[in-house]
């Protein structure tokens, strides 16, 4: 289930960012800001625990950030 959300949450943030690249950022530093949150409270568990519980929140972050470039980055391409 949190995996569909964070694919939707990516496919929403790369639309977003090609129809308007500049009003994308604040979704997109909100995810930030909650999934750090996340992996914050992950990281806090004792030991290898904690970097287990932290990791899903940093790949996700990762992902967020990577579809919200890819949607600005292809729109800077586009032709016109």
């Amino acid at each position: 289930m949190v995996v569909a959300a964070v694919i939707a949450v990516c496919v929403v943030l790369a639309v977003l960012a090609f129809l308007v690249p500049r009003l994308s950022r604040h979704p997109e530093r909100g995810t930030q800001r909650t999934l750090g949150a996340g992996a914050r409270a992950g990281g806090k568990a004792p030991g290898i625990l904690g970097r287990l519980f932290s990791k899903p929140f940093h790949t996700s972050s990762r992902a967020v950030t990577r579809s919200g470039s890819a949607g600005r980055r292809s729109r800077g391409r586009m032709p016109f």
